[in-house]
């Protein structure tokens, strides 16, 4: 989960496995366990050996340079202010649990050598490996845990994590290395979040100082790599720590396989890729369609030193588009954005820009079982009619999906629509050819950008919006700027991403409740206030099983795509990567993975290397 920039939602044997499974769903007393799958059996009984999509006899060792983009200022990713430095939070923090990549919703133990859930779904017990350590040596026990939890909390932290744990009543220390966490209400995740997306760190990172104030202090943690160098803004290198005590633990075999990683940041999407050609890093995940097609080539392409390969996935695409502020007053009439959303041509930009390379996005929940279709099922209805009367009557009809210029629809066509609604909200076409609202004022408006590669996306559709009377802007600012921007609300339409996970939960919370529309930093962007979607979210995160949850989701979808608040863009349907031919990766792949980080834990560097390596 993270940010639009705030990583994305992570995101699921024997008898006993098979009642623990039951319990997540509310069933008999629980036992111990060494896994936990959401609705399901854990699929690696106790005693695996590695995750199959992992090459538990990979040759370790060599350097990797990636590439980071814009700037970073701190080492604490847990606070608001600042950026953080790239990989952080796979290579330093850990957590009690470790996701399986290739399950739904599973967690499997890391700093904790098995996990309780307690029958009535009101607390889970943590049990810490007695050989975990943190990188100065010392044990990491139930008071660091804790102390973790208590400061992530703290306003000293980012509010997500208030949002995250809301539901935890608290924290109790059991003896040295056990801890329970006790739950307000019952929470369909809240027990897989903890063991996923609670980062544990040493009580003595700091010595005392405030966290807010831990800014460029080395991190005492206890993952695979220790920070190393850092050159503030540009770069950043970890080693492995030699020390390392998670090396022989299933969930770490054949993984982090790197003696050194390190990212070197570009200011820009042409010096980036110019950067990757010269051989300043070995690995990129190409998000623009117009480098993956006319970019990546050229003799090293062709002699096979630089390799590009589309690999699949079946991950939930979520959605990425232009976020509308409803705080803003121009944005607070659906009408108004339902018409924003009919000027956006995406058929054209995939055919004319895009090489035919992307699907559209028509859900918050695209590309997985969560996405709404049709009309509502009599799960989902069961979800929306005790709402009926705080809903658009859209609602209870087929699910809207965003506009279309394939015969027999026109943009044309789509734009007298637009024209249409617009009118109904008070917006005319006055006769200097401006778009005007009833005291005269024109519509017109700022899109706030990170990158100069979306204006690809952004100028396509400003012309659009020029032919119904509107002035949109595009300002292309500085990542930092962007963030600062994004944190405070502080914009008219943004470029949001908002990624989606196999098994939605808490961090709708944060993403769309009125609770957060005003919680600075929240991911909540568009300022949805909407108690039917407050109610809805609730009820989702006390789903009994995977079929409440997945109607529960999809009337959420409904509501929200009604809402229109966000001009939906679209999604790969693959992970486009380019890398020297030094690299290597095992040949299963995970069914659920960020490309950046299944790189990470899983590839290697060939045993003949890379001669500065040898």
């Amino acid at each position: 989960m993270s940010r639009c920039g705030l990583e994305r939602a992570f995101l699921l044997a024997a008898t006993v496995l098979a009642m623990l499974a039951v319990l997540a769903l509310g069933g008999p007393p629980a036992q111990a366990a060494h896994a936990l799958a959401w609705g399901d059996v854990p699929k690696y009984p106790p005693g695996f050996t590695h995750f199959d999509y992992v090459n538990p006899d990979a040759p370790r060792g060599g350097s990797l340079n990636l590439n980071g983009f814009g700037s970073f200022d701190k080492l604490n990713p847990f606070t608001l202010k600042g950026i953080a430095a790239a990989g952080l939070g796979t290579l330093v923090f850990e957590t009690l649990a470790e996701a399986s990549e290739d399950e739904p919703f599973s967690m499997y133990g890391l700093l904790a050598e098995d996990m309780d859930f307690a029958a009535d779904g009101l607390s889970i017990t943590f049990r810490l490996h007695p050989r975990a350590r943190f990188a100065d040596g010392s044990p990491v026990l139930a008071e660091d845990v804790r102390h973790s939890f208590e400061t992530l909390m703290s306003k000293q932290a980012h509010p997500r994590f208030r949002q995250y744990f809301a539901d935890v009543a608290r924290v109790v220390v059991l003896d040295e290395r056990r801890v329970r966490f006790e739950f307000a209400r019952r929470n369909h995740e809240l027990h897989m979040i903890l063991g996923l997306q609670l980062p544990v760190f040493s009580r003595h990172w700091g010595a005392g100082k405030p966290f807010d104030q831990l800014v460029q202090e080395r991190p005492v943690a206890s993952g695979p790599y220790l920070v190393d160098k850092v050159d503030w803004g540009r770069s950043i290198t970890y080693r492995r720590n030699p020390g390392y005590w998670g090396d022989a633990l299933a969930v770490r075999r054949g993984s982090f396989n790197f003696d050194r990683v390190t990212w070197k940041y570009f200011k820009d999407e042409t010096a980036r890729l110019e950067g990757f050609k010269a051989g300043e890093f070995d690995w990129i995940a190409e998000n623009s369609a117009r480098n993956w097609a006319r970019g990546h080539v050229g003799r090293k392409y062709a002699s096979g030193e630089l390799v590009k390969r589309e690999f699949p996935h079946s991950n939930a695409a979520g959605m990425q588009g232009f976020a509308m502020n409803t705080r803003r007053a121009l944005f607070a009439d659906v009408r108004v954005r339902h018409a924003l959303a009919l000027a956006m041509d995406f058929e054209w930009m995939n055919r004319q820009i895009f090489y035919g390379q992307y699907v559209r996005s028509p859900s918050y929940f695209t590309n997985s079982e969560m996405q709404a279709d049709g009309l509502p099922g009599p799960g989902e209805l069961a979800v929306l009619e005790p709402l009926r009367a705080k809903l658009a009557p859209g609602v209870f009809g087929p699910a809207p999906v965003p506009p279309v210029t394939t015969p027999p629809s026109s943009l044309r066509g789509n734009l007298r629509a637009a024209l249409g609604l617009l009118a109904q909200a008070g917006w005319k076409v006055a006769d200097d050819g401006r778009l005007r609202n009833a005291a005269g004022e024109p519509f017109e408006f700022e899109i706030l950008s990170y990158s100069r590669a979306l204006e690809r996306i952004a100028v396509p559709w400003v012309r659009n919006l020029e032919k119904l009377g509107i002035a949109a802007r595009l300002r292309t600012t500085d990542p930092a700027l962007y963030q600062k921007r994004a944190d405070e609300f502080d914009f008219d339409v943004m470029v949001a991403l908002l990624p989606a996970s196999q098994t939605p939960g808490n961090e709708l919370v944060e993403r769309f409740t009125s609770a957060a529309a005003d919680e600075r930093g929240s991911d909540n962007v568009m300022g949805v206030r909407d108690p039917a979607v407050d109610a809805i979210v609730t009820r989702l995160l006390a789903s009994h099983s995977r079929a409440e949850l997945v109607a529960t989701a999809r009337a959420l979808d409904r509501v929200l795509r009604n809402g229109w608040y966000m001009v939906p863009h679209f999604h790969a349907p693959t992970h486009r990567v380019a890398y020297r031919s030094f690299l290597a990766y095992p040949q299963q792949l995970p069914l659920y993975y960020a490309a950046e980080s299944w790189l990470l834990k899983t590839w290697w560097i060939r045993p003949e290397g890379r001669a500065s390596d040898r």
